[in-house]
């Protein structure tokens, strides 16, 4: 008896993660690729469906028309910061299952979504980073906090990127303060002679953000005592390694309601 399987529309499918995505989708036999959205209806490229040809998939210029033929059960959203909200909202409209490694959401924001997810009865997750790795990294960041409070965050992306600091450095920084009191680092009567130089400030410690060409994605918690330092190190060198998350999230998303944030919550 054949399980049926989970059908999955691709947000934002013809950029570099969302084409891992679909990559991801097609190869696994218990997922089904229903819809693309791409910047522009016409045409795609068959480098898409990475060399197999579908039957049955919508490729659309807007969610809205995507998801109001394809009878999606997961959205899965790689597209830019502004757009996040938005899809988040219309895809819960429709009945579909947000799934969102676009970040630049606001606490009241991620609230509202989450009692709209709630009403409709369907699961959502918001999810600054899918990698198993940098979960962990987090996770250590936060347990080392207990014992050496003073800490700052290096995290170093693409000249591409469009926010700073990253989702990533921010979900670090939450869990971080959820484990420490706030401590207000550095010298009281220290001085920016330009400014910025100590980097976001964020519940007394600093969040420093690199942008620059060649780098992909990596980010260092440093950690500061008397006589010691401790480094929490995690590099991202191919977008395939977020794929195993995404992948638990499309699955995990469809047995419960409400919307989580943070993948760190369902990877277990």
């Amino acid at each position: 008896m054949s399980t049926q399987k989970i059908r999955v529309a691709v947000a934002g499918a013809s950029g570099r993660m969302g084409r891992e995505v679909v990559k991801m989708v097609l190869e696994d036999e218990s997922l089904q690729l229903v819809a693309a959205v791409a910047p522009s209806a016409g045409p795609i490229d068959a480098g898409l469906f990475a060399g197999k040809p579908e039957t049955g998939v919508t490729v659309s210029a807007t969610l809205e028309e995507a998801l109001s033929s394809s009878k999606a059960d997961v959205l899965v959203d790689f597209t830019i910061p502004h757009m996040a909200y938005g899809h988040t909202k219309t895809a819960i409209e429709f009945g579909v299952r947000p799934i969102m490694g676009t970040t630049g959401f606001t606490p009241e924001q991620i609230e509202e979504l989450d009692e709209l997810c709630q009403e409709k009865g369907i699961g959502g997750l918001i999810a600054p980073n899918f990698s198993i790795g940098a979960i962990l990294m987090m996770k250590f960041a936060a347990e080392a906090s207990k014992y050496l409070p003073h800490v700052e965050i290096i995290e170093y992306h693409g000249d591409q990127k469009l926010d700073a600091p990253s989702g990533t450095s921010i979900k670090t920084a939450e869990l971080i303060s959820q484990a420490r009191q706030e401590l207000r680092q550095g010298n009281p009567h220290e001085e920016e002679v330009i400014e910025g130089a100590r980097g976001g400030y964020y519940n007394g410690f600093r969040i420093h953000s690199v942008r620059l060409p060649g780098v992909f994605a990596q980010q260092e918690v440093v950690f500061g005592g008397h006589g010691q330092t401790l480094k929490i190190r995690h590099d991202s060198y191919d977008r395939a390694g977020y794929m195993p998350g995404v992948n638990v999230a499309v699955k995990k998303v469809m047995t419960y309601s409400g919307l989580i944030y943070g993948f760190e919550h369902i990877m277990d």
